[in-house]
């Protein structure tokens, strides 16, 4: 049989009534709550979350950026460019800054397209016996150098990282690549001959120990500057007499 008892009070009560409606609120970036509904579509998203192509198109001009940066041209308000060589600490000119301040953002995919287009170009240049070999010491030579020259300014008290040294040593081998690139189109051309390709290899070589030795020489000493910056002479001076060699 039927219970007639009337339900109790609050079980007839309306819920509605008895529970509070769930505030909705934004909360802003730096914790508290945001009174603009719509701030949260301004903020920077995961890049796991965008598409692949934007994130290749992304990478790409950020290497873009940083060999644009590398092409620069010389300060003029300074010794050649070369202010932060010196022994003095000598402000670096705007030039100088902007490429401080590019390359500080290091990446591995720049160095390893130059290094690879490098090592493609000698190849190419080489007898077809030695082609591989050729390949597998540019590409082995560019790598090490820069390992070697990093060390060397961080056991002479420098603060810059491994990654980051090796990354600016990467790009500034670019105006060398350019070099044996127009060495290689003007090869079978009145103009393929040794003295204008040591031209060529010249202004490479200046452009590229300009770049790197502006930058690593901002994170040595200014008394062990020298003893930073000269193995960098060296390692592109090596890469210069592969080109001019093969």
């Amino acid at each position: 049989m039927a219970s007639t008892e009337a339900p109790p009070p609050w079980a007839s009560a309306n819920q509605s009534s008895s529970v509070p409606a769930e505030e909705t609120h934004v909360v802003a970036p730096g914790g508290g709550p945001s009174s603009d509904p719509n701030e949260f579509l301004d903020r920077p998203y995961s890049t796991l979350d965008e598409p692949v192509m934007e994130t290749i198109m992304r990478d790409a001009r950020s290497v873009a950026s940083k060999l644009k940066v590398v092409l620069l041209p010389l300060d003029r308000n300074t010794h050649f460019g070369y202010s932060t060589v010196s022994t003095e600490d000598v402000q670096p000119g705007e030039n100088q800054r902007q490429v401080i301040d590019r390359l500080r953002e290091w990446d591995l995919w720049g160095p390893l397209i130059v290094c690879l287009s490098l090592s493609v170009i000698l190849s190419v240049r080489a007898p077809g016996n030695q082609a591989s070999a050729v390949f597998a010491a540019v590409f082995v030579a560019i790598w090490i150098g820069s390992a070697v020259v990093t060390i060397n300014a961080q056991m002479l008290g420098g603060t810059i990282s491994f990654f980051q040294s090796v990354c600016v040593l990467g790009y500034c081998v670019f105006p060398l690549m350019l070099s044996a690139l127009a060495i290689l189109l003007l090869k079978f051309t009145y103009v393929g001959v040794l003295w204008v390709d040591m031209i060529w290899v010249s202004v490479g070589f200046v452009w590229a120990t300009r770049a790197s030795s502006v930058f690593i020489g901002q994170f040595v000493r200014s008394e062990r500057r020298f003893l930073a910056v000269y193995p960098v002479f060296f390692f592109y001076t090596f890469l210069g007499w592969l080109i001019l060699l093969f």
